[in-house]
């Protein structure tokens, strides 16, 4: 919660050093799941999306030691975008040179897909990035937060729960399971700017 600004970017020079395993393993489980669950959404079976994935990361690898991405150009996830995108474009051509394996509909859907307009992939990495974002920030702020509290947000936010029903299981008024909700809700909107803004220095 209280890391620098900075924390992005130092990750990013950290991994230049092939050495630093920690370094790649905090960026694999920031942005793994990710990149993972966007190739997946666009067609590709678990294996696949896993090799991918994998392949990806290898690009960051090559890659990470000349990066030197203009923020108004997007970014660092618009640097990670364009990999992930050149990545999926070749998985494409390859899977429409072999073709679909017998008479499944799935690989047929997912070679429909290859021409895709650039929004709409967008549109989905956006999606992904900010699902990403919302894990990573209710994990840094489930722990600083009382367990009444985050149970009340987790209850009506994520589970559905009423909130009156919430107060019941919880010991709580309605109207306290909707403050604690509003106060979670608050702290992760802050969370998840703070990541926005650490990504863009």
């Amino acid at each position: 919660m209280s890391e620098s600004p900075q924390t992005r970017a130092t990750l990013l020079l950290r991994m230049r050093d092939r050495e630093d395993g920690d370094a790649w393993s905090e960026f694999l489980r920031d942005y793994g799941p990710m990149i993972y669950r966007f190739v997946r959404s666009r067609g590709l079976q678990d294996a696949d999306a896993s090799d991918l994935v994998q392949d990806v990361m290898r690009s960051v690898g090559m890659a990470i030691s000349g990066l030197d991405y203009q923020k108004e150009k997007g970014g660092f996830r618009a640097w990670l975008f364009t990999i992930t995108r050149n990545k999926l474009s070749t998985y494409y051509g390859k899977r429409q040179r072999i073709g679909p394996v017998g008479n499944r509909t799935d690989q047929y859907e997912m070679l429909s897909q290859a021409g895709e307009t650039s929004n709409e992939l967008d549109q989905q990495w956006e999606l992904e990035h900010q699902r990403q974002l919302a894990a990573l920030a209710m994990e840094a702020l489930k722990p600083t937060l009382e367990p009444k509290t985050w149970a009340a947000f987790e209850m009506t936010a994520i589970e559905g729960i009423s909130a009156e029903d919430a107060g019941e299981k919880l010991g709580l008024s309605k109207g306290a399971v909707y403050v604690a909700r509003s106060r979670v809700t608050a702290k992760l909107r802050g969370e998840i700017e703070r990541m926005l803004a650490e990504e863009d220095q």
